[in-house]
């Protein structure tokens, strides 16, 4: 017998608040072609400012967590540092370099099973998917030596491929429709930069992350396997272009740049130009504000502004609370046809969500988590709810298992109501 959708929902805020109680169409589907720390192991590569760099999530751009990849984390999400912090001493993820290298290199290896598609990652229902075979290289930066050089790179290979390649360039430039797809796989390489730092002041110049939202590209940088529709719909992937990141002091970090437009790879489209920055602020010793914009020609997105909110609350040693709220507003999107760049006004221009994370810590070897979202494009509410467990047999391996289920209040669109289980490990190096 079918839910209806407002009881999911119902029951749905009904379980975050009592847990806190205690201690798309073409329109829709755009991209055709970042931090809870997974059981105290710190997501990503790709560091968000809200992923703390300690988190990596979108780090302003990448905050690394030496186990795992840095993402821009700009001021946001969902990595932090390597789960060395959150283990015993010899308990931490092994590693193919110690931290203590120059250079090191990393990466990890995700495969995942899906009943359903979710119209976005998770695409490919009802078969074993290779979702991200990733491999980084970094020299790492701090500045408190004075000027520090070094650089990154990421290239990864999976059904995730074509998602993260540079979509918003014209065909051809970097990875983006120039003979890296090989049927449902494709390769691609998200970040190719160099970075300088002198004290409290740093610096990346290249093709990165975005450190734009609360979740990442990243399979390590998440808690849940699926992802939110916010992350997809209304959120770049990566930037060219130079980003600058100046800890004003130690509550608060400034974050100030300006790229080629969203998902360009050393190229734009449309002329696309804009800023990119923002602020993250400890609000209180467990309450952290990061805000971080875009704004001006957004490349394909058109001309506009969006931004991400987002509020990490560790309410205590066991639940961690994290509340997102995404919009964009634009004058339409850039398609490429034969060669020739066409704009179509009206076209998800205009959306607004609001994503609510819960996260409990049952073991140093398992949580438990749930998130709730409001997805609005155009005037049409989009809806999920999913929950998972994240199970660490070992420090270099994690297994998700999550039940998904979304809606919508009309049938125009090819996001359908379904409910869907899905299962995904990767093993980190």
């Amino acid at each position: 017998m079918a839910i209806p959708s407002r009881w999911c929902l119902i029951l749905s805020v009904g379980l975050l608040c009592c847990l806190l109680g205690r201690d798309p169409a073409a329109a829709q589907h755009i991209h055709t072609s970042t931090g809870y720390i997974v059981l105290q192991q710190p997501g990503s590569a790709a560091v968000k400012p809200q992923a703390a760099e300690g988190a990596a999530a979108k780090s302003p751009s990448d905050a690394a967590p030496p186990e795992e990849p840095q993402e821009e984390a700009a001021a946001t999400t969902a990595e932090e540092e390597p789960a060395e912090e959150a283990e015993e001493e010899g308990d931490g993820p092994r590693t193919l370099f110690p931290a203590e290298c120059e250079t090191r290199i990393g990466g990890w290896v995700q495969a995942g099973y899906h009943s359903g598609s979710d119209e976005l990652f998770n695409d490919r229902p009802d078969t074993l998917n290779l979702h991200q075979s990733w491999l980084w290289i970094e020299n790492s930066v701090d500045g408190e030596n004075g000027l520090d050089i070094g650089y990154r790179a990421d290239i990864l290979y999976g059904i995730d491929g074509a998602d993260t390649q540079a979509f918003g360039n014209p065909p051809g430039p970097w990875d983006f429709q120039n003979g890296w797809d090989h049927g449902a796989q494709s390769w691609a390489m998200p970040q190719l930069y160099g970075q300088f730092a002198y004290c409290n002041l740093s610096a990346k110049i290249g093709h990165f992350y975005t450190p734009v939202g609360y979740e990442v590209v990243q399979a390590p940088g998440n808690f849940f396997y699926s992802h939110a529709l916010t992350h997809y719909n209304t959120e770049p992937f990566t930037h060219t272009g130079v980003l600058t990141t100046y800890k004003a002091s130690e509550q608060i970090e400034v974050y100030a740049g300006w790229t080629l437009g969203w998902d360009t790879g050393f190229e734009r489209l449309d002329g696309g130009s804009n800023w990119l920055g923002g602020v993250a602020v400890q609000l209180a010793e467990r309450l952290k504000m990061t805000y971080m914009s875009t704004a001006g020609d957004l490349g394909w997105r058109g001309e506009g502004y969006s931004h991400s909110l987002i509020f990490d609350w560790t309410i205590s040693d066991r639940w961690h609370y994290v509340f997102e709220s995404d919009m964009i507003a634009s004058n339409g999107i850039v398609a490429v046809e034969d060669g020739v760049e066409i704009f179509q006004p009206g076209i998800s221009d205009d959306q607004i969500g609001i994503n609510q994370y819960l996260f409990y810590t049952i073991s140093p070897k398992l949580a438990a988590g749930v998130r709730a979202e409001w997805w609005k494009s155009d005037g049409v509410s989009f809806n999920e709810v999913t929950y998972g467990v994240n199970l660490k047999p070992h420090p270099n391996f994690v297994v998700r298992p999550e039940v998904r289920h979304q809606w919508c209040p009309t049938d125009e669109f090819d996001f359908e109501d379904r409910t869907v289980f899905g299962i995904d490990g990767y093993v980190t190096f």
